[in-house]
């Protein structure tokens, strides 16, 4: 599904933000990535999903390849970015037709996907105002909803539970999974190592731009006895 080979970015000459970065996601996988501050979690992300470009290394995403076939590539994924940067000045809707009008979402599932996943994350209601009128959460609801709404491929997401209440916080566990079930691949990172440890299959770790495990949880941690957690902060203070 997803497969990076050496990917490697530099943004000063004493400091590589990834060092020869390679790791394969296979489909139904949810993977959690997860590292320090300034690790290279949101590099990679943006390298993936074409924002930046990395000085070397190949990005291939269910057979295609980001470099020769950038927009078939990028129809194969989804993205929540960390922030929710978005158009403020239209309707929720309108956003939402818009990203399944790139996607080429027809008329009908469009209508049958923005129901089901607005009312979800109880964003139905908020649809037809502006978005310079919605809260932090809403913002990041509706980004969330707008990246369902292809069912695409690869879903991938940038601490995508930071200002998400609760209820919209476990709405969004579930969609992982069963889009994983659907035989589709997620890729998240994040701070919240209980999310990760209750939810992922497998878990990247990276620190320092070097991906120094990934693995199940159980063949992660040496000592059994050790949440994620502590597994987490031995490895990445010892290197």
């Amino acid at each position: 599904m997803l497969k990076i080979t050496e990917l490697t970015k530099s943004y000063d000459k004493k400091n590589k933000a990834l060092d020869n970065l390679t790791l394969e996601i296979k489909k139904g996988e949810l993977i959690g990535f997860i590292g320090p501050n300034g690790a290279g979690k949101t590099t990679t992300l943006k390298i993936i999903t074409g924002i930046i470009t990395a000085d070397k290394g190949i990005v291939e995403i269910d057979g295609n390849n980001l470099a020769t076939n950038a927009i078939a590539t990028k129809k194969s994924f989804t993205f929540v970015p960390d922030h929710p940067e978005i158009y403020e000045s239209i309707t929720g809707i309108d956003y939402l037709n818009f990203i399944a009008d790139i996607y080429d979402v027809s008329v009908e599932d469009r209508q049958e996907r923005i129901q089901r996943y607005s009312s979800q994350f109880q964003l139905d209601h908020a649809l037809g105002k502006k978005i310079n009128t919605y809260s932090h959460g809403m913002k990041q609801k509706l980004l969330i909803t707008a990246a369902l709404l292809p069912e695409a491929p690869l879903f991938i997401l940038d601490e995508p539970h930071v200002g998400l209440d609760p209820h919209s916080s476990r709405v969004l566990k579930n969609l992982m999974l069963e889009h994983c079930r659907k035989g589709g691949s997620v890729l998240f990172s994040t701070h919240v190592l209980e999310v990760v440890e209750n939810l992922c299959h497998k878990i990247a770790i990276i620190n320092k731009g070097n991906l120094i495990a990934f693995d199940t949880l159980d063949n992660i941690k040496q000592n059994k006895d050790l949440s994620l957690e502590e597994t987490f902060l031995e490895m990445t203070d010892h290197e």
